[in-house]
């Protein structure tokens, strides 16, 4: 192997010892200067061998070998700056193409596919000649870019725009969230929605040190139940129900027991809740005697959220809460799932858990103007 003999002067002994001294610079920069440094044989340092400077800077001998080679052959200041590399790179995305590349992403993928995944689009802008090649890493570099996630898909109750049949009764169930608590005229809030029954057809192995609970995949569904959830938002209280359906009987009785049992001593009950079927005056006079019926129908005050608008009933966030602590696992029987409610039930009302509305009408018109079908001022 060629040997390269180094023999700094002194301006440039002082040069590099400022280079590694202070001042911010390149880590290539950085190595040249101490193997320059370490490799000089004038007066000024002590001679050493490439083994040695090899194993002190931990370098390998052929890079201390083109160090020397290229202060020799171009002076310290060419040894010290890293050349531009000779290699011509073709940018593949310009403006244009990456703008087709997003509006492609934001169409429907092709028949066959869900959704758009990377290779997927990397293909069909070759198909389509935007580009002659382009990798899936580049497709990706462009989500990150612009935060486009084709494989995410969120679930989301979408209103009609411009509409004044959603506006309306919006506005009317705000305003009734506004109202300070009376407790002689209540606002209760009713939600209910169904609960598959599940059981496993193995039973699971349990948890140790070091291994999660497994549940096998197989399971037996038995039939569902429906829940009923009432809470009052401002006092801190709720009720609910476990029934077999969800027919004009089960409301009716679910409404008895929030008079009698929620609300006994309420003047007037402002009762928030979707506008299904089931919900009406019909179904009190079907299930009681016309003096019932007709008492029970007094002492309410209905208020119907809008279609696709379930989101303003704050007894879905209540049953939102029930379902994550309580329901979401396997529950084999009706009785069971009475027994877990019940539970959890009765640890809210004890605590007194509130939910602090802050939607208001003001916020309405301003966060959801185009729902509205007239310019608002």
């Amino acid at each position: 192997m060629k040997r390269y003999e180094i023999k700094l002067t002194r301006e440039e002994v002082d040069e590099l010892m400022s280079i590694i001294n202070k001042g911010s610079h390149t880590s290539h920069t950085y190595r040249a200067a101490y193997i320059l440094l370490n490799c000089d044989q004038g007066e000024y340092s002590d001679k050493a061998t490439n083994e040695q400077i090899s194993k002190m800077l931990k370098v390998g001998m052929r890079t201390i070998d083109r160090v020397k080679k290229r202060f020799l052959e171009e002076g310290l200041e060419g040894v010290l700056e890293r050349k531009p590399s000779s290699r011509i790179y073709d940018k593949k995305i310009d403006g244009d193409t990456e703008a087709k590349l997003v509006q492609l992403c934001c169409s429907d993928p092709p028949v066959g596919h869900a959704k758009w995944s990377l290779r997927l689009l990397a293909d069909k802008m070759v198909e389509l000649e935007y580009v002659e090649s382009i990798s899936y890493v580049s497709v990706r570099n462009i989500f990150k870019k612009n935060e486009l996630k084709p494989w995410k898909v969120r679930g989301w109750v979408i209103p009609p725009g411009r509409n004044s049949e959603f506006v309306a009764p919006m506005e009317q169930v705000l305003d009734v969230y506004k109202r300070p608590y009376d407790s002689k005229r209540p606002v209760i809030c009713m939600y209910e929605s169904p609960k598959p029954l599940i059981s496993g057809a193995r039973s699971p192995i349990p948890m140790e040190p070091g291994r999660e609970t497994r549940v096998d995949f197989e399971y037996v569904r038995p039939g569902m139940v429906n829940i009923f959830m009432a809470n009052e938002p401002l006092a801190g209280k709720r009720m609910v129900e476990v029934t077999d359906f969800k027919e004009k009987q089960d409301w009716a009785m679910f409404i008895k027991r929030i008079s009698e049992e929620m609300c006994p001593d309420a003047e007037k009950i402002k009762l928030v809740m979707d506008n299904f079927k089931t919900h009406s005056a019909s179904a009190l006079y079907e299930n009681f005697g016309p003096k019932e019926a007709k008492s029970l129908w007094d002492r309410f005050e209905f208020v119907f959220t809008p279609k696709h608008g379930s989101w303003l009933n704050m007894a879905e966030i209540e049953l939102h809460v029930l379902n994550g602590q309580c329901l979401n696992r396997h529950i084999p029987c009706k009785e069971k799932v009475e027994q877990e409610v019940s539970a959890c039930q009765k640890q809210r009302n004890t605590k007194e858990a509130k939910i602090n509305w802050r939607f208001t009408t003001k916020e309405s018109r301003i966060k959801s103007r185009k729902l509205f079908p007239s310019i608002l001022t």
